[in-house]
């Protein structure tokens, strides 16, 4: 069966930016400096001849998709940049004509085989994985999906029902979806305003004392300031993983600095990138804050994937323990059904969505976890511009997701400067929020 509203895509146009950091960001004990935001615009045709062109945008965050010890940053940069190119390329070529979320599950193991292809290419030491692959596939999805919407006429997430999607939720995940819309799980109009997560990084000041060098461009230089400035609630704090003092004290004093600047309710997620040895590391964590100040566990809403990405080479690291006192989400792991299935069974009782593993997939992972009665929360990748749009935009329409996180304004703010003029209340934080009320125009983030 085949519908008149199902597309293809005719053009594709890639280009690429370099963004630098206002300041170092740390992740996985890496301190990055700078980002590559990578941007396409593809053209769309309908079955009967219509088109319009649509754009997607996402920075590559090569250091977090792609992290290697044998393999420098640089390489791994580089091969996400030819693996665009390639993606780029095979797009052109591609000639099924369907719904966006089955476009993107067709052309997904070609993506896969590409990033083989750029492994073998480049002679990489470790393979490009497939996290890697889906941040770049990315970009074009949001691509496809914004122009589909546009060439309707429509806000695309009032697309996704099965007058515009043939196919059924079971056809990306299990027969416990038969007959079930994608649709159901998301809304059609986007909620008016959601809290923003402001990132605590593991390099960042959290008081005039620990300030080396001032910057004088007008934004924060330490935590308070920033809670002052935006009248932020909520915080991501950033955790370093091999050193449990250390990760206990900065909550501690993240907490401090946070409740004595503003008299206010604070929630704040715990991200160890991956780096906590094993659960009882994060157990021990969590109730030594708990012993030291209750109401500073009580702040903690959520913890990200506290050990290592790959759940099937790590079946020890269990969460049930640690599910037991706070929602733990899986992030990194995520990159298919088989990983989320997997994550269930390791106790993992969350999800965190992040646009840059693509909308198609995003949007269906979001099903099965309302499905499951998982915790659910949206995530950045230091989303700046028109990438940030779709990362809020995803927030804003999954019904359970109460926070949206967003740090390039910390990090590479300029980069937002073109986009925050025509969305100013997206790029604008009041009372700790943002308007996610205008994300509801033509296509993906008009």
């Amino acid at each position: 069966m085949t519908r008149s509203t199902d597309i293809k895509v005719a053009d594709v146009e890639p280009s690429m930016d370099r963004v630098a950091y206002r300041t170092a960001l740390k992740f996985g004990g890496v301190p990055t400096t700078h980002a590559t935001v990578f941007t396409v615009k593809m053209r769309v045709e309908t079955r009967d001849g219509r088109s319009s062109w649509g754009s997607g945008s996402m920075p590559f965050g090569n250091v977090w998709s792609f992290p290697s010890k044998r393999v420098p940053a640089a390489d791994t940069a580089k091969a996400m940049e030819v693996l665009a190119q390639k993606i780029a390329r095979a797009y052109t070529a591609f000639d099924d004509c369907a719904h966006p979320v089955e476009l993107a599950h067709r052309f997904e193991p070609e993506a896969f085989r590409l990033a083989d292809e750029v492994t073998r290419q480049m002679s990489l030491a470790d393979p490009m994985p497939h996290l890697s692959a889906l941040v770049v596939a990315s970009a074009f999805d949001a691509a496809i999906h914004d122009a589909y919407g546009r060439v309707h006429g429509r806000h695309v997430y009032e697309c996704y029902g099965p007058e515009w999607l043939e196919q059924d939720l079971s056809t990306y995940l299990d027969e416990r979806f038969k007959g079930e819309s994608l649709a159901s799980y998301s809304q059609v109009r986007p909620k008016p305003r959601l809290p923003l997560y402001h990132l605590v990084g593991a390099l960042d000041a959290l008081t005039d004392a620990e300030v080396k060098e001032r910057l004088s461009d007008g934004l924060p230089n330490t935590l308070g300031e920033w809670i002052v400035k935006d009248q932020l609630t909520h915080l991501k704090v950033k955790l370093n993983g091999n050193d449990a003092n250390w990760d206990i004290e900065r909550i501690l004093a993240i907490d401090r600095v946070a409740t004595s600047t503003a008299p206010r309710a604070f929630s704040f997620s715990l991200d160890f990138n991956e780096q906590c040895p094993n659960v009882e590391y994060l157990l021990e964590v969590l109730w030594q804050v708990k012993e030291k100040n209750a109401a500073c566990f009580d702040r903690v809403a959520y913890v990200e994937q506290p050990t290592a990405r790959d759940l099937k080479a790590h079946p020890e690291n269990k969460m049930h323990a640690a599910a037991k006192l706070k929602p733990v989400v899986i992030d990194e792991s995520l990159v298919d059904y088989e990983s989320l299935l997997l994550s269930r069974e390791q106790g993992y009782s969350g999800v965190a969505l992040k646009s840059c593993k693509g909308q198609s997939q995003s949007l269906v992972m979001a099903a099965a976890a309302q499905k499951f009665g998982m915790f659910l929360c949206v995530q950045d990748l230091t989303c700046p511009g028109q990438s940030f749009l779709q990362s809020a935009g995803l927030a804003a329409h999954i019904g359970p997701v109460t926070a949206i996180e967003g740090n390039s304004r910390q990090y590479c703010p300029g980069a937002n400067t073109a986009w925050a003029a025509k969305f100013p209340g997206v790029f604008t934080i009041r009372d700790g929020h943002i308007d996610t009320s205008v994300l509801s125009g033509l296509g993906l983030t008009a």
